[in-house]
């Protein structure tokens, strides 16, 4: 097994510079850094665990977390996947400070500075998809404080993403809907935020799709609900008592309940095909009275706890991460498998 040592040796540096590298304990020249880091890979370095053990007891480690509101019970998940692995950590003398928010910019913002304020090491963070928090996160790497997007993702400096590829599972959602529907179809899209990526990449996956392979499925209109239930009955309601031609609906964020309440108010159910994401309680429920024809699943506790294993494991041992996208395998359900 290497050692910090044979790494100096092989880079002509100084022991305590490849220290300084592997452990983040300090400030190195980014050509120095990447050496090595390139060099550990080479040879395959891995860093002694007990040592580990009593150095992240000793660095007092803490991860901050900046998640949406659990208005979207999908959240309420991941975060259970966070603190699962939390308390994993709790061990290690690793703290994991979560804030939650609303859909909003400037909450964000002040979530994410609050925790930089607290001393925190690395941050996950569910990013409101704006010029500002990319250039955040960018500041934020730039000082030395990795950061993991989860659930959605943002062009940025950030070291990872987990979650599903939103766009990918756009193209699946438009294939159920082929699939699954005949003759003239009339969708109408009911999303979260334009300002939410993941949303906008379901979108662009699903239309592009059906544009190229589905020519008898026709989009009629794209609505917004901020993920709230309330605000999806009154603007699905609005949608079908305007559009009375519309056969199915695609909804790309959360606010199905609230959705299909509209559906079931109008007496419209056994007359559209209802495609969705995610398997929480009332979602499942309304696909086993078949009310929602299929929904896709992304794994919400893993979008918890993959995200802060990855992002502790790296600042505990100082290797950088092996990929930069970890995707969730994409998971159909419908009424005959849930």
């Amino acid at each position: 097994m290497a050692t910090m040592k044979e790494i100096a040796e092989l880079c002509n540096i100084s022991r305590g510079t490849v220290d300084r590298v592997l452990n983040h304990r300090g400030s190195v020249r980014p050509e120095t850094a990447a050496r090595v880091e390139a060099a550990a890979k080479m040879l395959d370095y891995r860093p002694n665990k007990a040592g580990l053990i009593l150095a992240a007891q000793k660095k007092n480690l803490k991860i901050g977390v900046v998640l949406f509101q659990d208005t979207n019970p999908f959240f309420g998940e991941v975060l259970e996947g966070i603190h699962a692995k939390a308390a994993e950590l709790s061990g290690f003398n690793c703290l994991v400070p979560i804030r939650q928010v609303p859909f909003d910019e400037g909450c964000q913002l002040e979530a994410i500075r609050s925790l930089v304020q607290e001393g925190i090491h690395g941050l996950i963070l569910s990013p409101y998809n704006s010029p500002s928090i990319a250039q955040e996160i960018n500041l934020l790497c730039d000082r030395g404080i990795p950061v993991i997007t989860t659930n959605t993702d943002i062009p940025s400096k950030r070291i990872a993403y987990t979650g599903s590829n939103y766009y990918l599972s756009g193209q699946t959602a438009a294939g159920l809907l082929g699939r699954m529907t005949f003759g003239e179809v009339t969708v109408g899209i009911i999303t979260g935020s334009s300002h939410i990526l993941c949303h906008t990449e379901r979108i662009a996956g699903f239309t592009e799709t059906i544009r190229k392979s589905y020519p008898h499925i026709h989009i009629l209109e794209t609505i917004e609900n901020h993920d709230n239930d309330k605000e999806s009955f009154e603007k699905v309601q609005s949608l079908l008592k305007r559009r009375p031609e519309i056969n199915a609906l695609y909804f790309a964020a959360a606010g199905v309940y609230g959705g299909c309440q509209a559906v079931h108010s109008l007496g419209l159910d056994e007359k559209i095909k209802i495609f969705t994401y995610d398997n929480v309680k009332t979602t499942s429920e309304l696909v086993r009275k078949g009310t929602i024809t299929a929904t896709i699943c992304q794994k919400p506790f893993l979008q918890g706890y993959q995200p802060l294993e990855l992002l502790s494991k790296h600042l505990l041992e100082g290797m950088p991460l092996e990929k930069e996208f970890y995707y969730m395998d994409i998971d159909i359900r419908i009424k005959e498998n849930l």
